[in-house]
């Protein structure tokens, strides 16, 4: 398998060896079971069927499931195991399968999901940093799609993610997303069934960034957009190199983007308490359900 699924083109034959993304072609699980700390359309009363992929084709200093993203945890299972594990969420009473991060093994996930027709939706749960032209594979297969947009500036996101390139595939890939999700269909208890949710969380010291991420969504996309503007930066990762990186947001940093946010005439936001910024709600990567 000759690998160029994603901007970072490694042309890496990942059945021999590990792409950027430190993961072969078999699927690598560090953790699925149900989430309750996603977006309420997400998580419901019953809880997010999440499935935690090992691998990541950004390096985010700040990221707080280092332990997953760089492949440090996790277990290969086959294509079999997974499609069982999608059966045990949905048994448990989840309300959809979240594919957390799984850029790296987009391809393969297209042709499983459609063999799969998954009972409940599928969320496509994402760093954004993707090609658009592999995301046209999962037309039809995906019902929601969840990616961050964490820059506009090349800079930021070279020193940050180390992928200069970031909102250059991010605002491409976001607009096939809207392509193949044109409306936003929720059920009789508010729970998503089709749609799009952008999520953008808010870096200390870079509000003009989440500025501009908020008039491209207008621009392009409209103030119809369902986004969620996240309070929940910890100081995680490896960010001894990015002192500004090295606290919390302040109350006065999230609330000039949520004001800008309104300004602009979003009508469809969902908000953080600043208290959500904890290491308690990460994940243990235990193999839990793997």
């Amino acid at each position: 398998m000759i690998c160029n699924a994603c901007p970072r083109n490694c042309g890496i034959d990942r059945s021999k060896s590990c792409g950027f993304c430190g993961v072969k072609e078999n699927f690598v699980v560090a953790r699925a079971a149900k989430h309750f700390w996603e977006e309420p359309p997400i998580s419901g009363t019953n809880g997010s069927g999440a499935v935690f992929f090992s691998g990541c084709n950004l390096r985010c200093a700040f990221c707080q499931n280092i332990e997953i993203s760089r492949a440090k945890k996790g277990k290969e299972i086959s294509e079999e195991r997974l499609t069982e594990i999608f059966d045990e969420l949905i048994a448990s009473g989840a309300h959809n399968l979240n594919l957390v991060t799984a850029a790296h093994y987009a391809e393969k996930l297209s042709v499983l999901l459609k063999k799969y027709k998954s009972k409940v939706p599928v969320v496509y749960n994402s760093s954004g940093y993707e090609k658009a032209e592999t995301l046209k594979k999962l037309d039809g297969a995906v019902d929601i799609y969840l990616p961050d947009l964490k820059y506009i500036s090349s800079e930021r996101a070279g020193r940050y993610s180390k992928a200069e390139d970031y909102f250059e595939n991010a605002s491409k890939a976001i607009l096939e997303m809207r392509r193949q999700q044109p409306e936003d269909i929720f059920d009789e208890n508010g729970l998503m069934k089709k749609g799009l949710i952008i999520r953008h969380l808010i870096l200390p010291k870079n509000t003009n960034q989440s500025k501009l991420i908020l008039d491209w969504i207008k621009e392009n996309l409209g103030t119809e957009t369902y986004i969620s503007l996240m309070a929940q930066y910890t100081s995680c990762g490896e960010i001894e190199n990015t002192p500004e990186l090295q606290r919390r947001i302040t109350e006065r940093e999230y609330e000039k983007v949520l004001s800008y946010c309104e300004e602009l005439g979003f009508k469809n936001v969902f908000v953080q308490e600043l208290d959500s910024a904890k290491k308690d709600f990460i994940p243990d990567f235990d193999l839990t359900g793997v």
